[in-house]
């Protein structure tokens, strides 16, 4: 497995997607070395499975492209101006709509604010941030499975039940809206056991 971590994967959903795969190449570079917490796998994996849902919901390239890179303004040191030179104002625009402001120190007041941007904002955000928050409740599924323990992934859960309710009216009968509302009813009813 050595040296794979720069390795640009050859994604099916992507062949016909070109912007959405020059975003890919620039995720895993940026991404390098990072890690998900809830299984070790390479972290650009969340943004590739995120990039996949919207596809499969038949969005187009440059919403595919915002969800590749939905977490490098975050989780790396990539500026929004130089995003916007390379892969225009759309994609750009959608990456800082779903992106948390790191003046805002406390945990919960900062997700309500992504929320409450997303809400005003609808369409493509709002489906970006949905397809986030499906591959972030399966995370949740894991990290059970691995052993964490329920009381340290309930506040998320919890975050995530009330960005379904946000959903539900912002894109009402959106195919990602009713796949987050089926991920989170399936862990609340059958949990993993870990």
């Amino acid at each position: 497995m050595a040296g794979k971590e720069n390795h640009v994967p050859e994604l099916t959903f992507l062949r016909q997607l070109p912007l959405s795969q020059d975003a890919v190449e620039l995720a895993v570079e940026l991404h390098a070395g990072q890690l998900r917490d809830s299984d070790g796998a390479s972290f650009v994996m969340h943004p590739m499975e995120v990039a996949s849902l919207l596809d499969s919901s038949d969005y187009p390239d440059h919403v595919v492209a915002a969800a590749v890179l939905h977490d490098v303004l975050e989780n790396t040191d990539e500026e929004l101006d130089d995003l916007e030179a390379r892969f225009g104002p759309d994609v750009a625009g959608l990456v800082a709509m779903v992106t948390d402001d790191p003046s805002i120190a406390d945990v919960e007041a900062r997700k309500h604010d992504v929320r409450e941007r997303v809400r005003v904002a609808g369409g493509e955000a709002a489906a970006v941030y949905a397809a986030d928050k499906v591959s972030k409740v399966r995370e949740i599924r894991t990290a059970l499975a691995a052993g964490t323990p329920w009381e340290e992934l309930e506040p998320k859960l919890q975050r995530h039940r009330t960005s379904l309710a946000m959903l539900e009216r912002a894109i009402p009968g959106s195919r990602l809206v009713e796949l987050l509302r089926f991920e989170i009813e399936a862990l609340d009813e059958l949990p993993p056991v870990g």
